[in-house]
C-alpha cells in the first residue's frame, strides 16, 4: 500500500463538474493498493498518517499531528501510484491491484480513519476526477506500508 500525502489548507474533487468532497485543513491522500495489502497495511498507514507530525506549532515548527490541529483527510484512490516508467514512454500497471479488490480496501481505509475519529471526505473510486489542493508549505510526503 502506498499513500502520498499533502499538507492542505484546503482540497477537493469533483465528479462531472460537481464536488463530491471537499475538506478545510487537513491532509490529501492520494491512496493505492498493490497484491498482498491487507487490514495489517492499512492500520499502519492509518496511524501513520493521521500522526505525522506535519503541522505548525505556535514557533512554526513542524510538531503537530492532524489530531493536534483537528484536520480532516481527503481520501483520493489512485492507482498511477504504482506507475512503472522504467521501460519505454507507457507507464506499466501491473503492480496496482485490480479495481475489484482494490475498491474493497479503500472502502475498509477510509472507514478506519473515520473509527479513529478523522473527519474524512473521498472521490469516487475509478471516477475521472479533477482534485483541487491548495498544498500548504508545500509538504508532500510518500509512504509505504512495506519496504
Amino acid at each position: 500500500m502506498r499513500v502520498v500525502v499533502q499538507r492542505s489548507k484546503k482540497a477537493s474533487v469533483s465528479v462531472d463538474n460537481k464536488i463530491v468532497g471537499k475538506i478545510n485543513e487537513g491532509l490529501t491522500v492520494f491512496v493505492a493498493f498493490t497484491p498482498g495489502d491487507s487490514i495489517k497495511d492499512i492500520n499502519y498507514l492509518a496511524d501513520k498518517v493521521i500522526n505525522l507530525r506535519i503541522f505548525d506549532d505556535e514557533n512554526h515548527v513542524m510538531n503537530k499531528s492532524l489530531l493536534d490541529v483537528n484536520g480532516s483527510i481527503l481520501s483520493v484512490s489512485q492507482f498511477t501510484l504504482y506507475a512503472n516508467a522504467r521501460k519505454g514512454r507507457r507507464p506499466s500497471y501491473d503492480k496496482a491491484l485490480n479495481g475489484s479488490e482494490a475498491i474493497k480496501l479503500y472502502e475498509l481505509w477510509n472507514q478506519t480513519l473515520k473509527d479513529k475519529g478523522i473527519d474524512v471526505a473521498t472521490g469516487i473510486f475509478q471516477a475521472d476526477m479533477l482534485v483541487s489542493i491548495e498544498n500548504d508549505g508545500p509538504v508532500t510526503i510518500i509512504i509505504e506500508s512495506r519496504d
